[in-house]
């Protein structure tokens, strides 16, 4: 009697996981899809909001028109539409309406069986939440190949994803490294699309005598420490400053206008220290022409940055 209810437990058990199995399985994420148009000639802002499991998500960006098979964006009037957006990850199927190329509707995604399985071979590990992103984003089985064969560490599936929405891709590395800078961080590459790090500032820096890492390449771009800005300070007679300094420049507030200026006063050619020191404590050129117009002259500028210090005003 124990074993036939055994038994009896062990096929419930068994057609409940089925049932649960089969449900997940038949699961469809859906929500509501914009578009509008965009100022990119070609392109379309096409938007997805998601209502997934009590919560929402969006996604939005500039898509080609040709993305949307079938579609007229140019056709005046209302129009129902229908289209499919098919990816590696799943396919995205759209229907609503057009009014003069801008409309709204609900989409259906259905996620590709295969693809969690593929990418894991490839050494990524995929969830429901990861494969919706990355069918959105496009990141294709091919590219998930191209950015494995680029050796680079911390590599997964959300760098996958961060990297197409900021156009890091094969391309992007190779002229990088073109330029002579042995890049293998996933994360530094990301920055570098954020910030604005590109293989023209590269070879820029090269071409002035510098050889910055990874990080100093971020901080000079966060701070605006650029080849251009660089070369205004040349003129200014400040060649191949540090580039430490260079970055304390620009967070100080040392500027070739700033420098000019005190030129101007016969300050021909302060050490890069002294600059930063006289940002740091607001000895400025108006401070020194009012102590000069006071009648102390010949000031150096340790002695005006005392004075500062010591609230000489």
């Amino acid at each position: 009697m124990r074993l036939r209810r055994t038994l009896a437990y062990l096929v419930f058990a068994s057609c409940f996981l089925l049932v649960a199995v089969k449900n997940r399985a038949a699961e469809v994420r859906s929500g509501d899809w914009t578009i509008r148009k965009s100022d990119d000639g070609g392109k379309v802002e096409f938007s997805l909001i998601e209502h997934h499991r009590g919560g929402t998500s969006s996604h939005e960006s500039d898509w080609p028109a040709s993305s949307f098979s079938g579609v007229n964006f140019s056709k005046a009037g209302r129009q129902d539409v229908r289209f499919s957006i098919a990816r590696d990850a799943g396919k995205i199927e759209c229907e609503g309406f057009l009014d003069n190329g801008e409309g709204a509707g609900i989409f259906h995604f259905q996620p590709d069986a295969n693809y969690p399985r593929e990418m894991q071979a490839l050494g990524f590990s995929i969830d429901d939440e990861k494969q919706f992103s990355m069918a959105v984003m496009d990141v294709s089985l091919e590219f998930a190949r191209q950015m494995k064969s680029e050796q680079l560490s911390d590599l997964d599936a959300d760098k996958l994803i961060a990297f197409r929405i900021f156009r890091v891709d094969a391309a992007f590395i190779e002229a990088l490294r073109a330029e002579g800078l042995k890049i293998s961080d996933a994360e530094k590459l990301v920055a570098f699309r954020i910030h604005g790090v590109s293989p023209e500032m590269v070879r820029s820096l090269h071409l002035a005598g510098y050889s910055p890492n990874e990080d100093t390449l971020i901080a000079m771009r966060i701070h605006g420490a650029t080849p251009e800005w660089i070369a205004e300070l040349k003129r200014r007679g400040y060649d191949h400053v540090d580039m430490e300094k260079l970055i304390a420049f620009r967070i100080h507030g040392v500027s070739p206008e700033f420098i000019q200026k005190l030129q101007g006063l016969g300050y021909s050619h302060p050490d890069p220290d002294e600059l930063i020191a006289m940002r740091i404590h607001n000895v400025t050129p108006e401070y020194i022409s009012d102590m000069r117009a006071r009648g102390i002259h010949d000031l150096s500028i340790d002695q005006l940055v005392s004075m500062r210090i010591h609230g000489i005003d």
